[in-house]
């Protein structure tokens, strides 16, 4: 398995000047504290907030997905654009079985869905067919089904279309 971090909210700390940044992974940490027996390997390909990311930074993404011998992997990922991302990766039409999640208070924190959402999304990789989805809140959406509620800091499905 492949658990790729690019930042998001996840990762986030407060920095010296009371902003908000990222000072490392917390990945290292949660993965260790739970026990994590399967293979893995963990790579931090950037440390973005995801209203920052560019079509290159989801072409890296994508390479790194397309590059790896794993048939499983996770994208930690900030959950404003995480929708955007999925359905990019959707569209590449890779057989694999990718999941992102992320967090809507870091890690650092405390009383964060971080650990949760992370343990939720590889228990997803492993049991879910090969596509493209987001785990957040105990939810498995199918990349292009889904949208970030911001007013309820929510994933839901996204409303019928006539």
């Amino acid at each position: 398995m492949l658990i790729l971090a690019t930042g998001g909210t996840f990762d986030k700390d407060y920095a010296l000047d009371g902003s908000l940044a990222f000072s490392g992974s917390a990945l290292p940490k949660l993965i260790q504290q739970a026990r994590l027996t399967c293979a893995h390997e963990l790579h931090i390909i950037m440390q973005k907030d995801s209203l920052d990311m560019t079509i290159a930074d989801r072409m890296l993404i994508l390479e790194a997905c397309r590059n790896t011998t794993s048939e499983q992997i996770i994208i930690i990922h900030g959950t404003d654009t995480m929708t955007e991302t999925a359905d990019f990766l959707r569209r590449a039409a890779l057989t694999k079985t990718i999941v992102l999640t992320g967090a809507m208070r870091p890690f650092s924190f405390g009383n964060s869905d971080a650990a949760f959402n992370l343990g939720y999304a590889l228990a997803t990789a492993q049991t879910a067919a090969q596509g493209v989805y987001i785990a957040m809140q105990g939810e498995c959406f199918s990349a292009g089904t889904v949208i970030k509620d911001k007013t309820q800091l929510l994933f839901t499905h996204l409303p019928p279309q006539d």
